[in-house]
């Protein structure tokens, strides 16, 4: 990856995008399109989809969801204190002590989750969201009102950075990292010839009701999809990969494996890695996903997917950590597969 596309990774990653809020990092998603799309759609959910080929008849969706985990204002109390209940996945314990940028409806503004000090007591055993709290610097709830209302949402105030020229840490590389890549896809594709439509969605609310792919994926009807999100490494201290399985960074993409699974894009993903003599990785997946694959593959008359993974460390946590060349790896893989599509590929597992 050169450093200008490296930039742009990062600047996806400076921008706060909580789940059902956002606009703005789809606003700059779109506008780096426009350059290589032949259209740009939108919808009433937020999606933005870029798109190649619109005229052809065979249909591929990549979906990568552009949303992160966030915090939300439930309650102020009377002296400014900001108490949060969670929008997706966050983690408590991986809360305690972090600066946050709340998206205020009056203004943007920091806080810090504050913690009973250790030599007050201290955070006791288990503990949820409802025992943190925003510290804004308010003194009382007339002046943060000012600024932050209910439904308010905060992100953990945390930038990226890049570990040994080798791996990109920070917030929501779950999922930027997949609005990145299937972006960089597209924008590879644009400059080869052929023969299927490429749609490269960004999509909304994963986070929280994966309803962004289901959106994007009735309205866009195609013949294939492929979710393009993060899974679980197990590469570092404390994990049980015999339990979790054994998933690694610079190992490359994952490939997911299980009932929703087409078998026949697996294979299709496959010969490409052979060709490009790239390794890929496997999960399980057998009854679900946990990703936008689950709502695209049961839209309109049923739609044929699979689910191609970056290995990624510390999920929803503020050191997010993922491999810049498993990244790289992921973008030739898609670009391999779709640039040597005929548009006569069957999708029906009982041709194999």
């Amino acid at each position: 990856m050169n450093k200008e596309r490296q930039s742009f990774l990062l600047e996806l990653l400076n921008t706060p995008s909580p789940s059902s809020m956002e606009m703005a990092i789809q606003k700059r998603w779109i506008k780096e399109m426009e350059a290589y799309a032949d259209e740009i759609r939108t919808d009433h959910a937020g999606n933005a989809i870029a798109v190649l080929n619109p005229d052809a008849e065979f249909k591929v969706m990549l979906a990568g969801h552009c949303d992160e985990i966030a915090l939300v204002i439930n309650r102020i109390d009377e002296h400014g204190y900001l108490h949060i209940d969670k929008m997706g996945g966050i983690n408590p314990k991986a809360a305690v002590g972090m600066k946050v940028t709340i998206i205020g409806y009056g203004k943007t503004i920091t806080g810090v989750i504050g913690v009973n000090a250790q030599h007050h007591g201290g955070l006791k055993g288990d503990f949820g969201l409802d025992d943190l709290f925003i510290d804004c610097g308010a003194k009382s709830k007339e002046e943060i009102e000012k600024y932050v209302q209910i439904g308010d949402l905060a992100v953990y105030k945390r930038e990226p950075e890049v570990l040994m020229d080798r791996y990109i840490s920070g917030r929501g590389l779950d999922n930027r990292t997949g609005q990145f890549i299937v972006g960089e896809v597209l924008r590879r594709l644009s400059e080869k010839k052929i023969n299927v439509g490429v749609y490269a969605a960004s999509t909304v609310n994963e986070e929280t009701n994966m309803g962004g792919a289901y959106f994007a994926a009735a309205g866009i009807e195609p013949t294939m999809a492929i979710a393009v999100d993060v899974t679980f490494a197990t590469d570092y201290p404390g994990v049980n990969k015999q339990k979790h399985g054994d998933v690694k960074l610079d190992g490359g993409p994952v490939l997911a494996k299980g009932a929703p699974i087409n078998r026949n894009i697996n294979a299709m993903l496959e010969k490409a890695a052979k060709s490009l003599d790239m390794d890929v990785q496997y999960e399980l997946t057998p009854r679900m996903t946990g990703t936008d694959a689950d709502k695209m593959r049961l839209t309109g008359k049923g739609v044929p997917v699979s689910l191609v993974s970056l290995p990624l460390r510390y999920m929803h946590s503020p050191v997010e950590t993922a491999s810049i060349q498993d990244i790289e790896e992921e973008i030739e893989l898609m670009v391999e597969m779709i640039a040597n599509m005929t548009g006569e590929e069957s999708l029906n597992p009982l041709d194999l």
